[in-house]
């Protein structure tokens, strides 16, 4: 009797089937789902997530020299006194110049000490070609008289410093660089006083990127009511004229802004024509070209999420108001503004992110008083070719649009932009 109460009856059996075949299947949807989402992960992890983790670490890794001095960058990093010459680092230095020139690579070496030492080019080159076919030096205190007699910098300590860093495979010079830091020769953090131009730019874009975002919001806010409440028909054309410049190539209303603004432009003609101005004015190739340009460019990411937090506002909330007693422009900013706040915010925050890393537009109205960051951070890629420092103020770009995206969400949350 005790043997036959200690099995499981049929419905029991029959519910831990059930159980085992559901977790089966849900097993089964959570696999089927991921294999439907898991091209737009690969796409969002290679085209995305990759490409900034690359450039994160080419910030801080640096395309060194120590392969290439593999002796001297050994015998610099047991060099502690700075204040003296590195004595032992310089025999092995000469031999691998020697080398070097005679493999026609002491090029590199050269470009990659001149980012910390200016004017390294044209010493270590010539250091080099008058390596190439001597007899190389047996003491330190020979190798010391031949460097300085190629060269009287090889008897600066600051330009070994140079070398010390630029052999390095991680640095954090980069970085020091895109603030105007640098180090001394203790190794203390100073300001750097020959260049100090990159946070002069960073509070220039930033500046810039605020004024533009002000400028849509002034613009964008009556428009975007006025698109909330037209009736259907002037909705949707309105709405037309708002999502036309998305249809329209972003260099193809760059040059159209180019024509309006040349001294020869439709603008400068029609204020001469009318009397007010005697001479052309320069409005191409300014501070002024370029936030008027992204104003109009950018506009329509602050009217579209207006337009979708206004749609939402239930219009009996102002007329309740008002049947109470409260002035229009009472009604308005204690009860519609705030209601509409949202929308303003994650516009704001949309133009300000977008307006931050814009390139085309700055590199062709703005000429030198109107250049932003992106724009360095294309010369330091294209032109320089010192993809350390150019990866640093994208980081930072990164870092300052990171911040501004969680002030924001504890401030308003994502919820609510919509850009419908």
């Amino acid at each position: 009797m005790s043997g036959s109460c200690n099995k499981p009856t049929l419905p029991a059996v029959a519910s831990a089937q059930w159980q085992h075949n559901e977790r089966r299947n849900q097993r089964r949807l959570r696999w089927r789902a991921l294999l439907l989402v898991a091209p737009l992960l690969l796409f969002i992890l290679f085209n995305f997530v990759a490409p900034l983790g690359h450039m994160l670490y080419r910030s801080i890794h640096n395309d060194g020299i120590a392969q290439l001095i593999p002796e001297t960058s050994a015998a610099l990093s047991q060099w502690t006194d700075h204040r003296q010459l590195p004595m032992q680092a310089m025999p092995p230095l000469t031999r691998e110049l020697q080398a070097l020139a005679q493999n026609r690579q002491a090029g590199k070496v050269a470009a990659a000490v001149n980012r910390h030492y200016a004017g390294a080019t044209s010493v270590i080159n010539r250091t080099a070609r008058g390596l190439r076919n001597a007899e190389l030096p047996s003491t330190p205190q020979k190798a010391q008289e031949f460097l300085t007699q190629a060269a009287p910098q090889w008897a600066e300590p600051e330009l070994w410093i140079a070398i010390h860093k630029a052999s390095q495979n991680f640095t954090d010079s980069h970085y020091l660089t895109a603030l105007d830091l640098e180090r001394d020769a203790q190794g203390q953090l100073q300001v750097r006083q020959d260049r100090r131009i990159y946070l002069q730019l960073y509070t220039k874009t930033l500046g810039m990127a605020g004024l533009i975002t002000l400028l849509c919001a002034l613009l964008g806010y009556p428009l975007a009511y006025v698109l909330a409440h037209a009736r259907p028909a002037l909705r949707n054309l309105l709405l037309i004229f708002v999502l036309l410049p998305f249809w329209t190539s972003l260099l193809v209303r760059t040059a159209a802004w180019m024509a309006l603004l040349q001294n020869s432009g439709v603008i400068n003609r029609i204020l001469l024509w009318s009397g007010l101005i005697d001479a052309p004015l320069t409005l191409l190739y300014t501070r002024f070209s370029t936030i008027l340009a992204m104003t109009h460019i950018l506009l329509p990411f602050m009217i579209l999420p207006l337009f979708s937090v206004m749609r939402g506002i239930n219009p009996a909330f102002m007329q309740a108001a008002l049947s109470m007693g409260a002035r229009p422009i009472q009604a308005f900013s204690k009860i519609y503004f705030p209601l509409s706040l949202p929308g303003l915010s994650a516009g704001a925050l949309l133009v300000f992110i977008i307006s931050i890393g814009y390139y085309i537009t700055p590199a062709l109205l703005g000429g030198t008083d109107g250049q932003m960051i992106a724009n360095l951070i294309a010369f330091h890629m294209q032109e320089s070719n010192n993809w350390g420092l150019a990866a640093a103020l994208g980081g930072l770009l990164l870092i300052a649009i990171l911040a501004l995206y969680w002030i924001y969400e504890r401030l308003v949350g994502m919820t609510s932009v919509r850009l419908y």
